[in-house]
């Protein structure tokens, strides 16, 4: 007949048990901690301080740069107006990104566009040249030369199959998008995904074909580490170049997933003085049905606040 536990038994199988307890508690507020990061985070305030907050909410860019990483930023800078425009990110929110990339130990940091107008005057009149010579005064390009870009095959490309990309971007080891909010008379908005095609040689070729499903193809290859949404003034019509109704809206968007960001975007402005739903955006609902993100923004953990 097999005897109860004695006393040293009893005491040994409660220290394990004691064990146990204290290693589930700590993998408990481990994965209560995890989940604590939101998958977008909204800030309102001045836009250098709001980028700060707003990445900071999703675990500071050290979580998506690393000491040595190469970095390239793409902001929307392509057009030869001032910032009030609304139709290039505001220049502190690219200084703002620039700086907290060297801080996390970035070994290099290119900030790229191509432009749709003279460079020189683009560089000028969109004042993010000026604001990011205190970080590095030669981290802001302009890439148009044909020897400045690789041919690249997009797999299961359902429109685009193949374009040229800048050869620093395919060097980089983290891509960081920063678009302005803006409305696009092709795209029903210009945002992270439609941004990327500032990185390539030929964008008009998108323009001839399905340009909601090229816009997809492109930012399955293209698919940035962080997205940081400048909303801090709204295109809402006009868009891309405008002129157009600026809304001030002193917000910052950011993300890990550009189709999220997106959807969080459309859905929080008004465009053409209507507001709309993700779904009704295409390349949106396409790069959601094709895995890229998520659009069903009520599902995810979005964290808000004001500074």
């Amino acid at each position: 007949m097999k005897r109860p536990f004695d006393r040293r038994e009893f005491l040994k199988y409660q220290f394990k048990g004691f064990l146990w307890l204290a290693g589930a508690g700590s993998l408990f507020q481990s994965n209560l901690f995890a989940s604590a990061v939101p998958d977008i985070s909204v800030v309102k305030g001045k836009p250098g301080p709001a980028v700060r907050s707003a990445v900071e909410l999703l675990g500071g860019m050290s979580r998506f740069v690393k000491k040595g990483n190469k970095v390239v930023i793409k902001p929307n800078m392509s057009f030869p107006v001032p910032p009030e425009r609304a139709s290039n990110t505001h220049p502190e929110v690219v200084r703002t990104i620039a700086e907290m990339c060297k801080e996390a130990g970035a070994s290099r940091v290119l900030i790229l566009d191509n432009p749709l107008a003279p460079p020189d005057v683009c560089l000028n009149q969109s004042g993010i040249l000026d604001a990011c010579k205190s970080v590095d005064d030669k981290m802001v390009h302009m890439v148009s030369k044909s020897s400045s870009f690789k041919k690249t095959v997009i797999p299961n490309a359902e429109s685009l199959t193949s374009t040229d990309i800048m050869k620093d971007v395919l060097s980089a080891d983290v891509l960081i998008a920063a678009p302005v909010a803006k409305s696009h008379s092709g795209a029903a908005v210009s945002l992270s995904m439609k941004g990327m095609m500032g990185l390539i040689y030929d964008r008009k070729i998108m323009h001839r074909m399905d340009l909601h499903s090229s816009i997809v193809d492109l930012a399955s290859i293209l698919k940035p580490n962080l997205v940081v949404v400048d909303a801090t003034r709204v295109l809402t019509t006009g868009g891309p170049r405008g002129p157009g109704k600026v809304l001030k809206k002193d917000t910052v968007i950011a993300s890990a997933d550009m189709v999220a960001a997106d959807a969080f975007t459309v859905s929080s402005f008004e465009w053409y003085g209507k507001s709309y739903r993700p779904d009704q955006v295409a390349h949106i609902r396409i790069a959601h049905k094709r895995g890229l993100g998520r659009m069903d923004i009520n599902n995810l953990n979005i964290k808000k606040i004001q500074i």
